[in-house]
């Protein structure tokens, strides 16, 4: 099993135990296992062999041993015990936003809930509505959780798909019948939630030959769909890819077409009609005869279109743009300067300050941002006001060890209730900058929320807002913000909003960058990485960022050290 797998049993054994009341501090260290085993940058078995594994925080002998036990049975015998103590549908429940553990054990301890069938009907007939500590707000919250559920069902997060895309398309390229596989589609196109998965392939062959192999091949359920140029197959996992098949001389004119969505292709078949071509399912045509189109370029070419990246065919105006060659040079990983929103020791991180110093530099950055939780971020182990000035010496020390990568002193802190922020100005003070983020009282009403992110806005001590919808894919709803409004004051203060690259988060939603682009706004983007092998969370909000138009200019830290710190110093100059 690998560390994927260990990780979601020691999620599992956490998750169970919390539910049946056990010790907080047992269900912790369980938590806390699973994402040191998620992150441990090196392999699972060299990490064991070497003693590397044992020496990383929250790791401990009781966990080695859990270990050792499920790579030996693939079970583990707590996880099983405990299954057998707790009903499945407790579980799923704690997907439900809102519904913590002590509600779920009260629903199943009085009502005897045990499934989300069950917690539906109750929330129907007004049982949940009876129960002290619900009422009625809270049913109807509940049965919009659960049909979010229903919803979101079908649906991966990116980073995920993308991997078990690049997995599938190398075995594809491996069969004999396949000269080239690509993948296409939404993952091509780097949406933030992944339904089915699309490949291209060039063919050496029939493609029959290549989907009866495919029929027999490990993992693969059934063919959903077959037709002379395309399958459709599920495999056992549940997953659904879609294999297109090509000619080498048309092989652009598909890549192009099975990547862009619906909208793209018919925007680029109308462009088709203008410019006297006839668009159809096997290539362009001009006076019945077919254009040959090897590379996806010849496509655009053709249609006297600048190419337009993958990531902006979704069919919202960049046919348009690239007609008026008006496609703008979208910011790369390459451009970025400075890396923003790490966590340590000192909040809820597994890494030490000197740790982001020394991968910072490995990484080619010139700044680095530490932003621990504030002290309002209890649930987080927040940094104490007491603890500031240690940290800040041990900053103080990396950088004058790495003169070459400048940690920055930052913090992300809390906005409150009432819209004020942590920690005392005095305090906020000692901060080389600040994100400001809202994390608690998430069920405030729009006009609420919306008052209380501009007043944080407002504060000289923000520099960044940070993820600023507070959603979570696939689990939590944004909560109500008047966006238009945030973007405008945002633009006015001089306030950067943030890309949260959190592969859970991406917030600001892509849609949304191109509005505050267009407001005017500076964006940022933070990894929000609690240890160094969360760095490469930037390359998903550089995804993001791609998606909504962004050049290098628009984003604050491909700015290079003195240009982040002048953004900083205009804020504060305002006080």
């Amino acid at each position: 099993m690998d560390k994927k797998g260990i990780a979601q049993v020691l999620e599992q054994i956490g998750s169970l135990l919390e539910l049946k009341g056990e010790n907080p501090f047992r269900v912790r260290a369980y938590h806390t296992a699973a994402r040191a085993i998620a992150a441990f940058p090196g392999h699972l078995e060299q990490g064991l062999a070497s003693g590397e594994l044992a020496a990383v925080k929250g790791i401990g002998p009781a966990t080695l041993e859990l270990m050792d036990e499920v790579r030996a049975s693939g079970r583990s015998r707590l996880l099983d015990t405990l299954k057998d103590e707790v009903p499945p549908g407790l579980a799923d429940m704690m997907k439900i936003s809102g519904l913590g553990v002590t509600k779920i054990r009260q629903l199943w301890q009085s009502l005897q809930i045990e499934s989300l069938a069950e917690l539906e009907e109750a929330a129907k007939d007004g049982r949940l509505a009876g129960l002290p500590r619900f009422g009625k707000k809270t049913a109807e919250n509940i049965l919009k959780g659960i049909a979010f559920l229903r919803q979101v069902s079908e649906f991966r997060f990116f980073h995920n798909a993308r991997e078990e895309a690049t997995a599938l398309v190398q075995v594809l390229t491996s069969l004999p019948e396949v000269a080239r596989a690509e993948i296409v589609g939404s993952v091509r196109r780097r949406r933030e939630v992944i339904r089915d998965l699309d490949f291209l392939v060039l063919l050496k062959g029939p493609a029959g030959a290549l989907f009866d192999r495919l029929g027999r091949a490990p993992g693969v359920s059934e063919f959903v769909h077959q037709t002379d140029a395309s399958a459709t197959l599920r495999f056992a996992s549940g997953a659904v890819a879609d294999v297109f098949t090509s000619t080498a001389g048309q092989f652009g004119f598909h890549y192009a077409r099975s990547t862009g969505s619906r909208s793209h292709v018919e925007a680029l078949a109308a462009r088709a009609a203008a410019q006297g071509f006839e668009w159809t399912d096997t290539g362009l045509r001009k006076n019945g005869a077919a254009v040959p189109m090897p590379a996806e370029e010849d496509v655009y070419k053709a249609l006297g279109l600048q190419f337009v990246p993958p990531e902006l065919r979704e069919g919202r105006g960049e046919v348009e743009a690239a007609a008026a060659g008006k496609i703008p040079t979208l910011v790369e990983e390459r451009d970025m300067q400075g890396f923003l929103h790490c966590h340590t020791e000192y909040s809820d991180g597994t890494a030490k300050v000197r740790e982001w110093a020394v991968a910072g530099r490995e990484k080619g950055y010139k700044y680095v941002g530490i932003t621990d939780h504030s002290q309002a971020a209890a649930y987080a182990g927040g940094l104490a006001a007491a603890d500031v000035s240690r940290q800040h010496a041990e900053i103080d020390a990396a950088n004058k060890e790495f003169p070459d990568c400048r940690l920055l002193k930052g913090v992300e802190v809390d906005i409150l209730a009432d819209g004020s922020l942590d920690y005392t100005p005095e305090v906020r003070a000692t901060f080389d900058f600040i994100i400001a983020s809202v994390h608690a009282r998430l069920g405030q009403d729009g006009k609420e929320m919306t008052d209380r992110v501009l007043k944080a806005i407002d504060n000289p001590d923000t520099a960044i807002l940070g993820h600023p919808t507070g959603r979570l894919l696939l689990s939590r709803d944004p909560y109500p913000l008047d966006l238009d409004r945030i973007f405008e004051r945002a633009a006015k203060k001089g306030v950067a909003i943030e890309i949260n690259a959190d592969p859970q988060r991406l917030d600001l939603d892509w849609t949304r960058v191109r509005e505050a682009a267009e407001a005017g706004v500076t964006i940022s983007i933070g990894a929000d990485a609690h240890n160094t092998a969360g760095m490469k969370n930037v390359e998903l909000g550089i995804g993001i960022a791609r998606k909504g138009c962004l050049t290098k200019d628009q984003v604050l830290n491909a700015r290079p050290l003195e240009g982040f710190l002048e953004h900083v110093a205009q804020r504060r100059a305002k006080k």
